[in-house]
C-alpha cells in the first residue's frame, strides 16, 4: 500500500489539510484520514480525482512509478 505515504506527502507538499482534500473528494475528513492511515482502501473514483487534483499519474500515487 505505497499510496498511503504518497497521498499524505502530496497533500503536505501542497499545504492542504485533510479537510480540504476530503471536501474536494466529497467525503468526510474522518474517512480521508482513514485512507492516509491505511484503515480503509482508497476507492478508484477518489484515486482518479486525486490524480487530476495533483496532476500526477495513478502509477505515481500507487507507487508503481516515481515519475509524477
Amino acid at each position: 500500500m505505497d499510496y498511503i505515504k504518497r497521498i499524505r506527502d502530496l497533500r503536505e507538499d501542497h499545504d492542504k489539510t485533510q479537510q480540504q482534500i476530503a471536501d474536494f473528494l466529497g467525503t468526510s475528513q474522518t474517512m480521508y484520514a482513514r485512507y492516509e492511515r491505511g484503515a480503509n482502501e482508497l476507492p478508484i473514483r477518489h484515486l482518479v480525482k486525486l490524480c487530476e487534483y495533483y496532476q500526477v499519474s495513478a502509477d505515481y500515487i500507487l507507487g508503481r512509478s516515481n515519475k509524477k
